[in-house]
């Protein structure tokens, strides 16, 4: 499972973290040796077409590196499903693309990944199939070819949705909940925002 917070232990290395509280999955159940277990992370790397040191501290590496740390576990357990929550928040555009190449590898692979997202570009770009949820409930499920982004959004907030999103307005009903005119004192600061 990838979250923002990452399970990850910085002040060890790529293959310890990978292989933490699996120390005596060695042969015979014996504790492994570190050359096994660098070796097994080389593999596992290999796998995912990742350029990570096995011997790399998890400290020194960026957000996205240490996310494709936590993937190489989860595969490193014969995990068939991920779940990625939001994966991309921290990412620049060079990394997501890696990320989506990844996730189709893993699919390619036979592993299922769960992608929570609300960002729809990224759902379209890499999605077969959209579960829509609000507050908790079930709304929906879809192929992703056969829904538009339009609808998605629509089934998310519970109406319909026209004209530019980002541009939207409150709804005019909305009543004021607390005005205030004319503040002073030397508490209180004005700033204006243009």
């Amino acid at each position: 499972m990838i979250h923002q917070e990452l399970n990850l232990m910085p002040h060890l290395l790529v293959y310890q973290n990978i292989f933490i509280g699996r120390e005596t999955n060695g042969r015979g159940g014996f504790i492994a040796r570190d050359r096994e277990r660098i070796q097994e992370t080389r593999e596992l790397l290999k796998r995912l077409k990742l350029d990570l040191n096995p011997l790399a501290q998890v400290a020194g590496l960026t957000v996205a590196q240490q996310q494709m740390v936590e993937i190489v576990k989860a595969i490193s357990y014969k995990s068939r499903i991920l779940i990625m929550d939001e994966p991309t928040a921290a990412l620049t555009e060079k990394e997501i693309d890696a990320l989506f190449q990844i996730i189709q590898d893993l699919k390619s692979q036979g592993i299922s990944v769960i992608y929570i997202s609300h960002r729809m570009n990224e759902l379209k770009q890499i999605c077969d199939r959209i579960t829509i949820m609000r507050d908790g409930k079930y709304i929906d499920c879809a192929n992703m070819k056969d829904i538009s982004v339009d609808e998605i959004i629509s089934k998310m907030v519970g109406r319909t949705i026209s004209g530019n999103i980002q541009n939207m307005e409150a709804p005019k009903h909305t009543p004021v909940l607390l005005k205030v005119e004319n503040l002073t004192g030397a508490r209180f600061r004005m700033y204006h925002l243009n």
